[in-house]
């Protein structure tokens, strides 16, 4: 008898660094499961108390990507962080999935384009000189290119990602 098992979802994004950063973690992994889906949340591994803050550092990226190389997809959340970029956190996750083949869902607050998102000049140019890549992409090309899909709310995501994952496994 073959059991099935609820493909395991990566959540990335800097919901991490929430005052509440559990209990949205703790969200998270509930609309995973109520779409058949198992969320993976940073905050799921057990840290060792009383390691200096680069050894902590190290084994909690080291973990993370344990997580990252263990699941079935990634589901990251590309919104604006402490800037008008994602988290670069995220971003490394984001590649790191791709890189290993795995399917990744993003969801962020709607913009039409890169462009309408950071302010530049008649060339094109942002306030530091250099150029916002004008593809009519929501975010930058390494991104937008190599996600499976993009959803406005982390709600609409999960779904779509479980309706994804269905679809390729058939």
């Amino acid at each position: 008898m073959h059991i099935r098992t609820a493909p395991q979802i990566y959540l990335a994004g800097f919901d991490v660094f929430r005052q509440d950063a559990i209990e949205h973690g703790n969200y998270l992994k509930a609309l995973c499961s109520a779409h058949g889906l198992e969320g993976l949340y940073p905050f799921d591994n057990e840290v060792v108390p009383q390691l200096s803050p680069e050894a902590t550092a190290s084994m909690i990226c080291s973990m993370n990507i344990a997580m990252i190389q263990r699941c079935s997809a990634v589901l990251a959340n590309l919104n604006v962080f402490r800037g008008l970029e994602p988290d670069s956190g995220t971003a490394f996750e984001v590649g790191m999935a791709i890189a290993l083949n795995k399917p990744v869902w993003v969801y962020f607050e709607p913009v039409p384009s890169l462009r309408d998102l950071v302010p530049h000049d008649g060339n094109g140019c942002d306030a530091k000189g250099y150029v916002v890549e004008d593809f009519g992409l929501p975010r930058n090309l390494m991104l937008a290119c190599t996600w499976a899909g993009a959803s406005s709310t982390v709600e609409l995501g999960v779904e779509a990602l479980s309706l994804h994952l269905a679809s390729i496994q058939r």
